[in-house]
């Protein structure tokens, strides 16, 4: 399970006009902006990534306006090929990955495994993830759960980790999701 002591946010590529053309791309952004907020509210570290942003723009703005600090740029498909963001993860000290962003079957899925391989514990927001087509969405999920990769949900995963139901948090997180 996740616990918000154990887990980080990790949102990959959600950026410029390909953000904008991905299958279900209002609800995919919609969706990350509310774990955004919910990660904020949990106090969990939030990693975030630019593939090259020169060439295909910066992070969303109204994700990027949920999110203290500076993205991290890389120009590899999997973020773990970046050596800024593997010590920014480590400086985290947590084991557990939350993953959102685009593309699902390239740069979330290829991340997702090395993450795995590198005795992380994975689990993909299914509804914070997206592709140009959603068959190559529906294939990064499947190679990823082949992999031990475990699939949530915005909701599912927020209430998860907020454990119990009461307080201002857990009001502030209802909210969030309904």
């Amino acid at each position: 399970m996740l616990t918000k002591d154990e887990t980080v946010l990790v949102l990959i590529d959600i950026q410029g006009k390909l953000a904008g053309i991905v299958d279900e791309s209002e609800t995919v952004i919609d969706n990350i902006v509310k774990v955004v907020q919910g990660a904020n509210l949990l106090e969990l570290p939030i990693l975030w990534l630019e593939q090259y942003p020169k060439g295909l723009g910066r992070t969303v703005e109204a994700i990027a306006n949920e999110i203290n600090g500076e993205p991290i740029e890389k120009i590899t498909f999997s973020a773990y090929n970046t050596k800024e963001f593997v010590e920014k993860l480590e400086e985290t000290r947590r084991k557990k990955v939350l993953l959102a962003g685009i593309e699902t079957h390239i740069c979330v899925y290829q991340t997702a495994a090395q993450l795995l391989e590198n005795g992380y514990e994975v689990e993909v927001l299914v509804d914070c993830v997206s592709s140009r087509t959603i068959g190559n969405r529906e294939v990064g999920i499947q190679k990823m759960i082949g992999l031990g990769a475990k699939i949530t949900s915005v909701e599912m995963a927020l209430f998860e980790m907020q454990e119990i139901a009461k307080g201002d948090t857990f009001k502030a997180i209802s909210a969030l999701v309904k």
